[in-house]
Order: C-alpha cells, then structure tokens, then sequence
C-alpha cells in the first residue's frame, strides 16, 4: 500500500499558548525529524497540514495574518507533496485531503504531528474510518500537560500513552520511529 506522511499542525502557533511547554520537545522534533529524513530518502510524499481558525487578525495565532502559521523552528526542512489548511481538528474535513490522497493512489497514513490528543488522534480515526491504513507514531507526537475535569494535573507523557492505547489495533497500527522508517522504506 503506498504510504505518505502526514505531518499536523507543527507550527509556530503553538508558542503563543499559555500551554506551550518544550520540555519534551527536542525528543518530539528528533523522532519527527526522523521520519522526515526517512519519507524524503524512500521518495514517500510528504503532506504538511497546518491549523488557520479565528479571527483572521495578527493578534491570532493561528490566523495567517499573524505570520505564526509557519513551521515550527527545529523542523527539518522538506517540500511538501501537498500543504492543506484545516479548521477543525481532523485534517480530512474540508481540506481536501481525502481527495488528494485518492488522486495519488495513496492507502497507508503516517501520522505525526502536535497534538496527540487532538488533531493526530482525530485524523488517525478519521482516516481509519474512511479505509485508509492508519501508521500511528507516538514519539513523533507532541502534546502539552492538561488538566481534568477535578482540577488535578493530566501529564503530557498519560495523554500520549492513552491516546496509544485507545488507537492501538482499533484505529491504527502503532509504530515506533524505527518501525515507521523501516515500513517507509519498504516499497508498496
């Protein structure tokens, strides 16, 4: 099945949330990076999704007028096969994604990205939904600390590992960086 990667919403952003942490981000850019340098190597097509609600000011983040909507300092470079804006959480609504993916006869999904919990898990289910053979990487995720609904703290690292476990043979095949470099490197 030919595989594309699938990078979410790794942008500048995010650095202006209250939330941001990069405690844990120079693992995530290594393990995302990686995977980069893999897809270019085995030619695989690499798709680049970035997240554009809100007022469309410069105040806002996540409006292009802000100039935030760029990719996160540290990732690797690479040219996009396709880059796509999305609005809601699932990258396969409204962008035109699906269709994309379709017209290069792509069946397998790579997914990365921030945030784990969010927009990776909702594309991840999306595009199991729709038939796509879903590679879901983990280390190459990046979320933030949350709270729940107590008030007590949720870490980023039980987000990551509960996103894991209700994806896992479910939604989506879960794949270490080395086992999603050797299936990218794997032909069709």
């Amino acid at each position: 099945m030919k595989p594309c990667l699938i990078v979410i919403d790794v942008q500048e952003s995010f650095r202006s949330r209250p939330y941001f942490s990069d405690r844990d981000l120079p693992a995530y850019l290594a393990a995302q990076n990686a995977l980069i340098e893999a897809a270019k190597k085995a030619g695989v097509p690499i798709v680049r999704i970035f997240h554009v609600d809100g007022p469309k000011t410069p105040a806002n983040a996540f409006a292009l007028e802000s100039g935030q909507v760029r990719p996160l300092e540290g990732l690797a470079p690479f040219e996009a096969a396709a880059t796509f804006h999305k609005s809601r959480h699932s990258a396969l609504v409204g962008t035109g994604l699906e269709v994309w993916l379709h017209q290069q006869g792509i069946g397998r999904l790579v997914v990365s990205g921030i945030r784990t919990e969010q927009c990776c898990e909702t594309t991840a289910r999306h595009a199991s939904d729709l038939g796509f053979e879903v590679d879901y990487v983990p280390e190459a995720t990046h979320t933030f600390d949350m709270k729940l609904e107590d008030g007590s703290p949720f870490a980023a690292a039980d987000i990551k590992a509960r996103t894991v476990a209700v994806l896992k043979d479910r939604f989506a095949r879960i794949c270490t960086v080395a086992e999603a470099v050797d299936r990218l490197s794997t032909p069709a």
